[in-house]
């Protein structure tokens, strides 16, 4: 295993207000993980954290597209910087979120050194639903359609390299049978396994599919939303369900994916102190990132 590193990317530019004048409390989800001591428990060493601009959407209104654009872009330039510096040493950045929104910083870096997929946990895909309802607003609901190139242009196609990832190199893992995304994953051609799915398959054998789809690339990146996870198990998430996965089938499927060598990195997003005020859930997953990593 390489060496890890975590850093952090408390950015909540992506995420509605979750309350008239509320800033989404996602930009804790760092700070939460490093009190219940994940570093040591990781053996990581602390890469520090990419601090995000001011998250503002005072003069946006619907029609304007995607919310905080031109600070999202300035952001992923940054934190694309930062992971590609590490990723460079041989290092395996740990990298904590934040929103949805910070994985289009590791799909630029990756897509500046070769092609590389992606296994997306997120208990709803984020592709087109949004776009398809008129809803065009937050950046963390339509993350898979910008890293795939699809959206307004200062954020798919930075420095003139859009799309980050190709469709087929995409897994996605874990969203509801409900998700209005199921059938556009279909129609993309995107291998997708619903949470349900993975239950009566069996996530080792999803594991290892998923992992031939990467044979022939560079490498993958991991990304996990919390809300992958059933509402009973997380629901301190910017939007938790029920019929998602238990810790014990997330992490049947995270630890053979963290062990391939051909895995560069991780992140976790979503995850919402503000919904946690004793700490419960966020001891509950640092165990767990800790236990896929073991």
């Amino acid at each position: 295993m390489k060496p890890i590193v975590v850093l952090d990317a408390p950015s909540n530019l992506g995420l509605r207000m979750p309350a008239p004048g509320v800033v989404p409390g996602c930009y804790k989800l760092a700070g939460a993980l490093r009190d219940q001591g994940l570093l040591h428990k990781l053996g990581a060493s602390d890469a520090g954290y990419v601090v995000p601009p001011r998250y503002d959407i005072s003069a946006w209104s619907p029609g304007d597209g995607v919310f905080n654009a031109s600070a999202i872009a300035n952001y992923t330039v940054r934190l694309a910087d930062r992971i590609g510096k590490h990723l460079d040493q041989g290092e395996f950045p740990v990298v904590l979120g934040g929103d949805c929104s910070i994985l289009l910083a590791p799909m630029l870096t990756l897509r500046q050194k070769g092609r590389y997929g992606l296994a997306y946990f997120d208990g709803s895909a984020d592709f087109l639903r949004l776009a398809q309802a008129g809803r065009i607003g937050a950046a963390a609901g339509e993350t898979l359609a910008l890293i795939t190139g699809r959206g307004q242009a200062d954020i798919t196609d930075i420095g003139g390299l859009g799309p980050y990832v190709q469709d087929s190199d995409v897994v996605v893992l874990g969203n509801r049978d409900d998700d209005e995304d199921v059938p556009n994953l279909a129609e993309a051609g995107i291998l997708a396994w619903t949470a349900p799915q993975i239950q009566a398959e069996g996530a080792a054998a999803v594991a290892a599919r998923t992992l031939r789809r990467f044979d022939g690339l560079d490498g993958f990146w991991v990304h996990l939303d919390v809300d992958v996870l059933d509402i009973e198990v997380m629901p301190a998430a910017d939007a938790p369900d029920p019929g998602g996965l238990q810790y014990s089938e997330l992490l049947d499927l995270l630890r053979p994916m963290l062990a391939d060598d051909r895995c560069v990195g991780f992140h976790v997003t979503i995850y919402d102190p503000d919904l946690d005020p004793d700490g419960r859930y966020a001891a509950e997953l640092t165990d767990a990132i800790v236990a896929a990593f073991a």
